[in-house]
C-alpha cells in the first residue's frame, strides 16, 4: 500500500519521493504496515472513493475507511502516489488531478529554486 523498502521509524516522518521529489508523510496502519500518504491534505470523506480513504486514529495511525456514506463533516487522507505528479495515473476524480497539476508545478519550482508564492511580494490590487 505505498510503503518502500526504508528501514522504519517509529515515529513515521516525511520522506522525499522518488518520482516527483516531494515530501510524503510516512503514516503507520492499524496492520503495522507503512503507507505514504500527501502531506497537509484532508479532503472531506464523501469526495475520495472509500477505497482510497485514510482515516486518522486517535493514536496517530490511518486505516482504510470504507464506510459508506461517510459522515459529511469526517475528513480523510490520500496516498501521495494518487497525488504524484511523477507518476501516470488515471484521472480517478477532478480535485485530484489539479492537485497532481500543482504538484507538478512545485516540484518544477523546487528543482530550480523559484521562491515559493508566500515568499513572493505581491502587487497591490486596490
Amino acid at each position: 500500500m505505498g510503503a518502500n523498502g526504508d528501514v522504519p521509524r517509529l515515529g513515521g516522518g516525511q520522506s522525499a519521493c522518488p518520482f516527483c521529489g516531494l515530501p510524503q508523510d510516512r503514516v503507520l496502519t492499524l496492520e503495522h504496515d507503512w503507507v505514504l500518504l500527501e502531506p497537509d491534505v484532508n479532503p472531506p470523506a464523501h469526495l475520495v472513493p472509500a477505497e482510497h480513504r485514510w482515516i486518522v486514529l486517535s493514536d496517530g495511525r490511518v486505516t482504510v475507511y470504507a464506510v459508506c456514506p461517510p459522515d459529511g463533516s469526517q475528513r480523510c487522507r490520500v496516498e501521495h502516489r494518487l497525488a504524484c505528479a511523477g507518476q501516470q495515473l488515471p484521472d480517478l476524480w477532478p480535485w485530484l488531478t489539479v492537485l497532481r497539476l500543482e504538484n507538478g508545478r512545485r516540484a518544477e519550482r523546487q528543482a530550480v529554486g523559484e521562491p515559493v508564492l508566500a515568499e513572493v511580494e505581491l502587487p497591490d490590487a486596490g
